[in-house]
């Protein structure tokens, strides 16, 4: 990145080993890894996944020139949680992250797949957001936004010394769009790194996290695009305790000032302080640049003059509140992909496509509309799958869709075996290689996922649950102050309406279900105290 974007500074190997009989011993260079991360980026906004709403080439081009999982999920649908089992490979309770809030804090100390990979030879960075406490650990560069980080103008920590990380942190405010900071960085690194030695680096972005501020590039964007309403967008939540208790519905917890940015004419909300802060003395979209908060204004203050005119209700208000929604969401997922492309294209015009694994994930899924809501956190299919495609180096041979399941603790063993790196006996994912090359004789064993919410009491008032999912059913276990069961046939019921816990007719599948679902727990060593 050029000197001239920094605005101000805050405060204060061995050659490479392979040591498996593994693929990475079958490719003619070592293996590089690029792991590109957003947040709260679904499948419904991918078009490699799902055509409705938006068009996402650079994402497509990866799953087009290697493979996409349809059946790729997370562990705990919660961005803290989430990346902790990236970087770990084991669940929640046993990689310590149970939740966002600090009183669950990351042990940066212990093992993690960035430590592994840097002790066999790769140089490895980190840039971005990644949401866990205290300093990164296993990286040669790394520079991350603090917490959730801001769209404009954000704030990085990095080490004061980058070859002496241990001289303190500094904090480094950057002018311009965290999307393309955040890919400026990554590719500057790129050109910097030594280019003897095999790499990992991990970019993770903000994007698509609430509350949507999109690139003024973008800001135009998708206004005149109508968005049909999902179908179960009405849902009454029948039978369904949990899901009557949420506050995360599209109509009346999306916030008018932070999530809808219709500040003039707005009452103060409790998050609208987030959005319009109070050291900025015109009270308008965040502190922003002038010439920035000016097009901000240009664009939301006619529309949130005409939506009071209005006076919206029913449902007119809802299709009102759900089209905004979309249209910032896309936006800002339009930067996205638009970086994603520029990454693809250095690493085309630097002859490294061809060994280099790149990957495209989020860290869980998202609600657009479905249910009536916005967020995450249920372990239901829009907020427990998210989307996974890479393209992989040459000598792995698998193309096209992989069906089978997979779960976000299986990335950190995968990114091991792939590099030749014996894969420590405490991880608690699998190795997703043998899905990938076609040569394999090793044949997927998993038939059934794992999952655990822990943050109640929490933002959005989501119950602490567990549960396990098959390829045809799930069984969700809500429990605190609440102790619920639900059951659903994923193939008669996939928008899961129809919680079957107690129908006589689906006895034996119930009573096969909680078997799994004690399988599953003493595989993982969930000890009665987690619950």
């Amino acid at each position: 990145m050029n000197q001239k974007h920094v605005i101000c500074v805050l405060g204060t190997l061995s050659a490479f080993a392979a040591t498996g009989a593994t693929a990475q011993q079958k490719a003619s260079k070592p293996l590089n890894i690029v792991y590109i991360m957003s947040d709260d980026h679904t499948q419904q906004m991918i078009s490699c996944y799902d055509k409705r709403y938006i068009q996402t080439p650079n994402i497509d081009a990866i799953a087009r020139e290697g493979v996409r999982f349809t059946e790729s999920f997370v562990a705990n649908s919660l961005s803290g949680p989430s990346r902790a089992c990236m970087l770990t490979g084991k669940h929640s309770h046993k990689n310590g992250k149970l939740n966002n809030e600090h009183q669950s804090r990351f042990d940066q100390g212990q093992q993690t797949m960035p430590k592994i990979l840097q002790s066999h030879g790769y140089q490895t960075a980190l840039v971005g957001k990644l949401h866990l406490e205290g300093i990164p650990q296993g990286f040669d560069y790394w520079t991350m936004l603090p917490g959730q980080g801001d769209y404009y103008d954000p704030k990085f920590i990095r080490p004061k010394n980058m070859k002496a990380q241990g001289e303190g942190v500094e904090t480094v405010k950057y002018q311009g769009y965290v999307t393309n900071i955040i890919t400026d960085l990554s590719l500057e690194w790129l050109e910097q790194r030594d280019k003897e030695k095999p790499f990992a680096l991990f970019i993770h972005h903000k994007a698509a996290h609430r509350n949507w501020m999109a690139d003024t590039l973008d800001l135009k964007s998708f206004e005149d695009q109508e968005y049909e309403l999902p179908d179960t967008f009405y849902d009454n939540y029948e039978g369904r305790l949990a899901a009557q208790k949420h506050e995360m519905g599209v109509v009346n917890d999306l916030d008018m000032i932070n999530d809808l940015k219709m500040l003039k004419g707005a009452k103060p909300t409790r998050l609208g302080a987030y959005y319009s802060r109070k050291n900025d003395t015109e009270g308008c979209h965040g502190v922003l640049r002038p010439e920035v908060k000016q097009k901000f204004k240009e664009l939301y203050d006619p529309l949130a003059n005409e939506f009071y005119a209005a006076n919206l209700g029913g449902e007119a208000l809802a299709r009102w509140k759900f089209a905004r929604y979309m249209r910032d969401y896309s936006k800002v997922v339009k930067s996205l992909d638009r970086n994603i492309g520029r990454v693809l294209d250095y690493l085309r015009e630097h002859n490294l496509l061809e060994n280099t694994l790149i990957v495209y994930t989020s860290d869980q899924g998202f609600y657009m509309g479905e249910h009536g809501w916005y967020d995450k956190r249920f372990m239901y299919e829009e907020s427990m799958r998210t989307p996974l495609v890479m393209r992989l180096p040459q000598h792995l041979g698998k193309r096209g869709d992989v069906t089978e399941m997979v779960q976000n603790i299986d990335y950190a063993p995968t990114f091991l075996d792939m590099a030749g790196i014996p894969i420590p006996e405490d991880m608690q994912g699998e190795s997703m290689l043998p899905l990938l090359d076609k040569r394999s004789k090793k044949k997927w064993t998993r038939n059934s996922l794992y999952y655990h919410f822990y943050e109640y009491p929490g933002e959005h008032a989501v119950r602490r649950h567990y549960g396990v999912r098959t390829k045809r059913y799930k069984l969700i276990h809500f429990y605190g102050d609440i102790d619920t069961w639900e059951l659903y046939d994923l193939k008669k019921d996939p928008k899961e309406l129809n919680n079957l816990y107690g129908n006589p007719k689906y006895k034996k599948v119930t009573e096969e279900m909680h078997k799994e679902l004690e399988r599953v727990r003493k595989l993982y060593d969930v000890t009665p105290e987690v619950h």
